[in-house]
């Protein structure tokens, strides 16, 4: 073919190649060669179908332990979306309120699919099989997801997170460290009858504790919360859109799982108590722990109330 044969467009893309390319130092004929003789991309290799499709390992022979596993896995990628998200907005330079509402709209329509996805949990297990299987993932919980507390330090002020007797304290420590230590789940995760801490707090600090330090001392000036108050706290959009986030991720999203806990177990006249000794009849009920992300955006009657008539309508 003759080079006037030769489409312009091709020719114009190659010239700009051989400018990327030279500016690294490098030969793209060596490039060219590599895309001459590499295989074509497919579906399963580009997402990793099969490596995926292998990371469910039951522990026992009841196939709705699979369901268990599966579903968890999805709300831990939904978990890395919204990490994403949150992550965008906080590195941006310059951010822009068109930018904010896109991402944190994004955030709502994860924790949206999240709440609503909860069902296969609720209706879609057989209880006999979950009561069984489960006692072969002790002291595993689901109470240790670390990308749940990860997105909850990036979203707001660590005192938001701290345990609410905690917060009504006159003076309360701004020190990042002893924050940590006063995070309303870990009260949440005491043996019921000692007070202890369970093996399942205890291996979860032991692993993460490092990280959720080093992301408060990240995000310290650049979560959620700060972000708004330092660009868009004259905005209606966003502190409409930012209230939608809020109930979702400390109202609706616990309910449900109090919803699944009520569900399998409760077993009248007294609670089953949950794999990892979590005290879940106090951790779960959001007008309990009264975490809010944006607590300057609700007025005291909403904070009164936080979450009661949610709770009140939840279904048995």
């Amino acid at each position: 073919m003759a080079d006037d044969a030769i489409d312009p467009q091709l020719i114009s893309l190659l010239k700009k190649l051989q400018e990327k390319y030279d500016v690294m130092g490098q030969d793209i004929t060596s490039y060219l060669d590599g895309l001459l003789y590499s295989d074509y991309l497919t579906y399963w290799d580009y997402i990793h179908l099969d490596t995926l499709l292998s990371l469910q390992n039951p522990k026992t022979k009841f196939p709705d332990e699979k369901v268990f596993i599966v579903y968890h896995q999805i709300t831990e990628l939904y978990f890395k979306l919204i990490l994403l998200e949150i992550e965008q907005i906080s590195l941006r330079e310059n951010i822009d309120e068109r930018f904010f509402l896109e991402h944190i709209e994004r955030i709502i329509r994860y924790f949206e699919q999240l709440k609503n996805s909860f069902s296969i949990m609720v209706d879609g297990m057989d209880r006999d099989q979950f009561l069984k299987f489960r006692m072969a993932l002790l002291p595993a919980s689901g109470f240790q997801s670390a990308q749940y507390r990860l997105i909850e330090i990036c979203s707001t002020d660590l005192i938001n997170l701290t345990d609410q007797s905690y917060r009504q304290q006159q003076a309360v420590e701004s020190n990042l460290e002893s924050l940590l230590e006063k995070l309303y789940w870990r009260k949440g995760a005491t043996e019921l009858s000692s007070g202890k801490k369970t093996l399942t707090l205890r291996q979860f600090e032991n692993k993460y504790m490092r990280v959720f330090l080093d992301t408060a001392t990240k995000y310290k000036s650049v979560n959620l919360q700060r972000i708004y108050l330092k660009h868009f706290a004259n905005s209606e959009e966003i502190k409409s859109k930012l209230k939608v986030y809020d109930k979702l991720a400390n109202i609706e999203w616990p309910l449900v799982h109090l919803k699944s806990a009520s569900r399998y177990l409760h077993k009248p006249p007294e609670d089953i108590k949950a794999t990892g000794g979590t005290n879940w009849q106090k951790y779960l009920p959001p007008n309990f722990q009264m975490i809010m992300f944006f607590p300057e955006l609700w007025n005291d009657m909403e904070k009164q109330h936080w979450g009661r008539a949610a709770f009140q309508n939840l279904e048995p």
